[in-house]
């Protein structure tokens, strides 16, 4: 009996879950550090937003250390105690499409070599500076607004692009991706 491993099944079972639920944490710690940034507070008593965020957290299951690495985060504290920097690496993905990827990092080195890797898989790569920021406009809440879009019309470059975007997006460093496309 070919494919009837009860281990097999359970692993990709469980794989799939993991996946879904990685999605999930990754999506909320986002969050609870956006709302840490605007909120200019890592108490929940005093930042309502926050207190909402980490109750649909625990909700989640997601872990205290977790919500906790978060909160720091968005303080500008790492886990190590160093300081984080804002960084923005531009790049071109499938079918020369611009990608600007801000992230917020304690070691820039370490998340260039993981973002180049990323663009490398999907068939693209990391521009010089200035490459691709000029298709790009930034607005007073320092959001990112595409001024000169590129249309891409071949499926599988798109399908693609939607893999590196969504790839780029889940990275625990990145905190806003965007395209041209």
């Amino acid at each position: 009996m070919a494919g009837h491993s009860k281990w097999s099944n359970i692993k990709n079972r469980k794989a799939a879950v993991d996946k879904k639920r990685g999605k999930i944490f990754s999506k909320l710690s986002r969050q609870i550090r956006i709302a840490v940034k605007e909120g200019k507070s890592g108490d929940p008593e005093t930042n309502p937003t926050l207190r909402t965020l980490i109750d649909k957290a625990r909700a989640a299951n997601m872990p205290k250390d977790n919500i906790q690495k978060a909160i720091n985060r968005g303080l500008g504290k790492s886990a190590s105690g160093a300081a984080l920097q804002e960084t923005v690496y531009e790049g071109f993905g499938p079918g020369g499409v611009g990608i600007l990827v801000v992230t917020v990092t304690d070691n820039a080195n370490r998340t260039l070599s993981e973002i180049r890797q990323l663009f490398d898989q999907a068939n693209g790569s990391l521009g010089a500076p200035g490459s691709v920021q000029y298709m790009f406009e930034r607005d007073q809440t320092g959001e990112y607004r595409c001024t000169i879009p590129v249309p891409v019309t071949d499926q599988a470059v798109k399908t693609q692009l939607e893999a590196l975007l969504e790839k780029l997006e889940d990275h625990e460093d990145v905190e806003e991706v965007y395209s041209a496309a």
